[in-house]
């Protein structure tokens, strides 16, 4: 296995087991994780709120149980920021994928599970193409286990943002006709959904910068004034981990662009 891309900010964010049981209920207002009981697990989860990926994937896959979700949020975060071999990327998205579908096979109940599991398919699906993920059947298989993750937490932030994004991106691949038709893909439950997390999570960054994508997917450039508002007010918001400043960094690099 390559060696992972190191976090450009090393060092910028010093958490370790006792900050991150304190700051918990912020650091998790987009994924709901409950917070481990068991100090290796807070152990991993300090490494990947500091940044350090390959060393949570590492650490949490040797843990087991909860440490599998940290390990699957560690990899999928990496492949999507950092990673920069498309293949790697790709293959990393895979492993997530079928690391959280065994891991909800095991552990029904465990929203992250299935949340990790619809999040690896979707950017997979990017990679590859939208177009191409649908007629391969993984648009449904991220649909269904989008809706398990908010049924199972209903305060699940990032599982709203996920499925905002998907109803925007069938709609926008296919057209709003036959996205209803065959995908059940909506504009307005898109919208609603995006609205909902940002109630949940008033802060995500990445939040505002897949909502601000969706209005000008799903409406156009008459919102391209609201979307750039949100890119905006992402771009300022304050990073409180290595996860965060890499959403506010997109956001940056999109509005210089």
């Amino acid at each position: 296995m390559a060696k992972w891309t190191p976090f450009p900010h090393a060092g910028d964010y010093p958490f370790d087991a006792a900050s991150v049981k304190k700051h918990w209920a912020r650091l998790h207002g987009g994924d709901a994780e409950p917070c481990p009981k068991d100090a290796a697990l807070l152990e991993a989860w300090a490494l990947f709120h500091n940044g350090e990926f390959e060393k949570a994937a590492t650490v949490g896959l040797a843990a087991g149980g909860g440490g599998i979700t940290v390990a699957n949020k560690a990899t999928a975060i990496y492949a999507t920021y950092l990673e920069p071999k498309e293949k790697t990327r790709l293959d990393l998205f895979t492993q997530v994928a079928e690391r959280a579908e065994a891991q909800a096979a095991q552990e029904p109940g465990n929203a992250n599970a299935w949340y990790w599991h619809a999040y690896a398919l979707g950017r997979y699906s990017q990679g590859i193409s939208v177009a191409k993920a649908l007629a391969q059947g993984l648009g449904g298989k991220v649909k269904e286990s989008l809706e398990k993750a908010i049924a199972l937490s209903p305060k699940h932030a990032d599982s709203r943002i996920a499925l905002g994004a998907f109803h925007a991106e069938v709609i926008d691949k296919v057209g709003s006709l036959i996205g209803g038709m065959t995908y059940g893909a909506k504009k307005d439950t898109g919208l609603k959904l995006f609205q909902e997390a940002l109630k949940l999570n008033p802060g995500s960054a990445i939040g505002m910068i897949e909502y601000a994508n969706a209005l000008v997917m799903l409406e156009g450039d008459k919102k391209m004034k609201e979307a750039t508002a949100l890119y905006e007010k992402a771009a300022a918001a304050e990073p409180m981990d290595a996860m965060e400043r890499l959403d506010v960094e997109m956001a940056r690099a999109e509005l210089e662009e």
